[in-house]
C-alpha cells in the first residue's frame, strides 16, 4: 500500500504537536507538509524541541494556494472558525480532511448560537462526526471529518452503552481536565502561580462543548437530552477525567453494567472497561489513545455512575484523528497508536 502522504495546518500549538509527534511513529503515513502562520519559517524543532529528529519540517503559512501536489489527507487544528474559512479550497485539492476544531461537529442552528456566523453550513451536514468507536462504517466513506471535542469524547463514550436505560433525559457531568486542554496561548489564568494547588470549575454550563454532547447524546437515544457540565481546570498536564451520573429505569448493580459495556464496545481497540469497584485514572491513559471506563451504582441500584479518563491531547483531539485518518484510508485502526500509556 503506498504512503499517506499528510498535511498539518495549525502545527504549532499543542494538537498539532501531537499530531506531528503520532504520525512520526506511523508506518504508512509521513507527514510532507506542516503550517503555523505565526511561526512560519522556523522549524518544527525550534517548536516542539522533542520533535527534533523525528518530525522537524519547515513552517508554512496556512494557505491552501502554497499546498504541494499529492497530499492525501489534511489535518486541520486550527482556532475554531479558522478552518470553515478555507475549507472549501482544502476540498478542493482532492485531499481528504480531518478537523480538529469545533466548525463541523454541531448543526448551523447550534453553531451560530454557540460561536458565530459560519462562513460555509452547507458542509457542516456533508461532514461525518468522527467517533470512531459509533460511526466506523460513515468515517470509511467520508472526505470531510470531524474530529470529536476532547470533553465530548470522554462524557459520549463513557455514556453511550447505557443510553437506553436513562429514566430522565437530563444528565450531569463533571470533568476535570488538565491545562494543555485551554491551548497553547498565553492566559494569566493558565500561568503557573494560577493553576498550581487549586482545583477551578469554569464556564459552568456554559462550556462550547454542551450542544455537541447534547447533539450526540440525542443521536444515540433518538431523544432531546438536556446536559449539565461542569468542567474543572487541574494542575496537570493532560488528561481528563469525566464523571456522569443518569437515573435509571431500572435496578441493577456495577457488575451488569460493567457488562453492558464490555458488550457495547466489544470490537473496540482503544476502549478499556474496568472491573466492578475498580475505576479510571488519567495516569494510566497518559499520551494513549485509550479511554478507560468505569462504572458504581448508588445503594438503591437506581443511580449509575460512569467515570471515563482520557488523554486530551491524544484519544481527545490527535489520537482520535489519527484513527479516522486510518479508517478512511483502509489501514489498521490502530496504526500509529500503537504505544501503551506512559506510566508513572
Amino acid at each position: 500500500m503506498k504512503t499517506v502522504k499528510t498535511a498539518v495546518f495549525g502545527a504549532s500549538g499543542y494538537t498539532g504537536g501531537e499530531l506531528l509527534r503520532l504520525l512520526a511513529g506511523h508506518a504508512s503515513a509521513k507527514t510532507v507538509w506542516a503550517t503555523a502562520d505565526k511561526n512560519a519559517g522556523k522549524r518544527v524543532s525550534e517548536i516542539f524541541p522533542s520533535l527534533a529528529g523525528a518530525a522537524d519540517l519547515k513552517l508554512r503559512p496556512s494557505d491552501p494556494k502554497l499546498l504541494p501536489d499529492g497530499i492525501d489527507v489534511i489535518f486541520t487544528a486550527l482556532p475554531h472558525g479558522n478552518s470553515s474559512r478555507i475549507m472549501k479550497r482544502l476540498l478542493k485539492t482532492g485531499a481528504k480532511v480531518v478537523d480538529l476544531g469545533a466548525d463541523f461537529r454541531i448543526s448551523p442552528t447550534n453553531y451560530k448560537k454557540w460561536y458565530g456566523s459560519h462562513p460555509c453550513p452547507e458542509l457542516i451536514k456533508t461532514a461525518c462526526y468522527g467517533m470512531a468507536e459509533l460511526n466506523g462504517e460513515k468515517i470509511a466513506r467520508a472526505c470531510l471529518v470531524a474530529n470529536p471535542g476532547c470533553y465530548p469524547t470522554g462524557a459520549t463514550l463513557a455514556l453511550a452503552p447505557f443510553v437506553k436505560m436513562m429514566a430522565e433525559d437530563r444528565v450531569t457531568i463533571d470533568s476535570k481536565s488538565g491545562v494543555s486542554g485551554a491551548g497553547r496561548t498565553s492566559q494569566p489564568e493558565l500561568m503557573f502561580g494560577e493553576v498550581n494547588e487549586s482545583v477551578t470549575p469554569y464556564k459552568v454550563n456554559f462550556h462550547r462543548h454542551m450542544p455537541e454532547i447534547e447533539e450526540t447524546l440525542a443521536s444515540l437515544r433518538g431523544k432531546k437530552t438536556v446536559v449539565d457540565f461542569t468542567p474543572h481546570l487541574i494542575p496537570m498536564d493532560r488528561g481528563i477525567l469525566t464523571t456522569a451520573y443518569i437515573r435509571l429505569k431500572n435496578k441493577t448493580t456495577a457488575n451488569a453494567l460493567a457488562a453492558a459495556a464490555e458488550k457495547f464496545y466489544k470490537n473496540s481497540r482503544f476502549v478499556r472497561i474496568c472491573l466492578a469497584g475498580k475505576y479510571p485514572s488519567t495516569a494510566a491513559v497518559r499520551a494513549s489513545n485509550y479511554c478507560d471506563i468505569g462504572v458504581a451504582v448508588s445503594r438503591d441500584g437506581k443511580t449509575a455512575t460512569v467515570i471515563s479518563a482520557i488523554d486530551n491531547l491524544t484519544k481527545g483531539a490527535a489520537g482520535q484523528a489519527i484513527q479516522n485518518m486510518n479508517l478512511m484510508f483502509g489501514l489498521d485502526e490502530n496504526e500509529g497508536l500503537k504505544g501503551v500509556p506512559v506510566f508513572p
